[in-house]
């Protein structure tokens, strides 16, 4: 673990609204059926997005949107806010699963660090198939394949404003790889703690270690880094030898794309209103869009629920850990998910375990305090789920 000091200007750069889990609506399907995912544009036009949706009895099904406008206006804030605090620009998303949503975010991102090189010669690089959701690495290799010398200009403004702009984070410094260059060659739950473990730094294009701003656009997990980035900056890094280790059981879904979004998620080409639609017309959630916004659902269905909470807790009874579900009752899926969760350990164990606060905990407006559970350990020898 690296040295951390109070004097550390690393932090999460995250938005609070207008995001997916700001936006975030949720429903519990009452019974077997298919939906429909219609599109209503601003002129009345109407259209489907893609085939019905089969759903079953007990899922539950959510629908989101990344408001582009409000995610422009963020990011640019970032890059600016980075250059006047002298540290590291990195972005952290999910690309390998979020295969849709993602990838569009990561372009937003690579215009908002190149801002004029994309308003004087965006249409050029569509012309030529060139789109930042590719990454930086692919539309600069693809530069010289464009005539008349403007390849060579575009490549130019590229570099200035790198130049201009805060310095990158770096995957490969050595190779002059950054952090904007593949969209799936940062994955926040791995890049994240990596940092953490390195003083929160990151290494820079100098091939120096540097404080670094991490910028996680959609704040569904972003507050459980900054939370532990302060509580190292107030306490230093965190001991292994003493801190034990808390094992991750995840909720798995029956299929990729429920969990990933990969079929049901659409970058929106004109202002309008997205309705999920069931066989009988009633409109089970909806969402108003607008032109370039990332409307993204989900579905969960309740088996998985039911298995991911019994597995949870027959490994703390064989282990004698403590078992803690983290939900955040501001989501709109937790009312959904919770009592199914709340039934099945009712069901699985008899004692319950709670987490309690200590002066290392976050706020209680937070629903993290990971870094002060592990900080201080509970004795108790009950399991049970707790929603914070």
């Amino acid at each position: 673990m690296g040295v951390w000091t109070p004097e550390s200007k690393t932090n999460v750069a995250t938005m609070r609204e207008n995001d997916f889990a700001s936006t975030e609506k949720s429903t519990v399907i009452a019974k077997d059926d298919t939906l429909r995912f219609e599109f209503t544009a601003a002129d009345g036009t109407v259209s489907e997005l893609r085939e019905p949706l089969k759903v079953i009895a007990g899922e539950v099904v959510d629908a989101a949107v990344m408001r582009a406008a409000a995610l422009r206006t963020f990011l640019g804030e970032q890059v600016a806010r980075a250059k006047a605090e002298g540290v590291l620009f990195s972005v952290h998303l999910k690309a390998t699963m979020m295969k849709v949503s993602d990838p569009i975010v990561f372009g937003h991102v690579v215009r908002a660090f190149f801002p004029n090189t994309f308003a004087k010669y965006g249409e050029v690089l569509v012309a030529a198939g060139l789109s930042p959701n590719d990454g930086l690495g692919t539309v600069l290799g693809g530069l010289d394949a464009i005539p008349h010398g403007l390849g060579a200009e575009i490549k130019a403004s590229f570099e200035a404003e790198l130049a201009e702009g805060p310095a990158l984070a770096m995957v490969d410094s050595d190779k002059g790889i950054t952090n904007l260059h593949v969209p799936s060659d940062v994955i926040v739950d791995a890049s994240m703690p990596a940092m953490i473990r390195t003083s929160g730094h990151m290494w820079g294009p100098d091939g120096q270690e540097a404080d670094t701003l991490a910028v996680l656009p959609d704040h569904s997990y972003s507050g459980v880094y900054q939370a532990v980035i302060e509580d190292c900056r107030a306490h230093g890094a965190f001991d292994p030898s003493t801190m034990g280790s808390v094992p991750n059981v995840g909720l798995m879904a029956q299929k990729a794309e429920e969990y990933g979004s990969h079929d049901k998620t659409f970058e929106i080409a004109q202002a309008g209103t997205v309705r999920l639609i069931d066989s009988e017309g009633n409109v089970v959630l909806e969402q108003e869009v607008a032109e370039g916004d990332i409307f993204r659902a989900c579905q969960t269905k309740d088996l998985p629920i039911q298995d991911w909470v019994k597995l949870a807790v027959t490994r703390a009874r064989a282990t004698g850990a403590p078992a803690v579900f983290w939900l955040d009752e501001n989501r709109a899926t937790t009312p959904r998910s919770s009592p199914r969760s709340s039934s099945t350990c009712r069901s699985t164990t008899p004692r319950a375990w709670t987490s309690r606060s200590s002066p290392r905990s976050r706020p209680p407006s937070s629903p993290w305090s990971a870094s002060a559970a592990a900080r201080t350990p509970s004795r108790s020898p009950a399991t049970s789920c707790a929603t914070t």
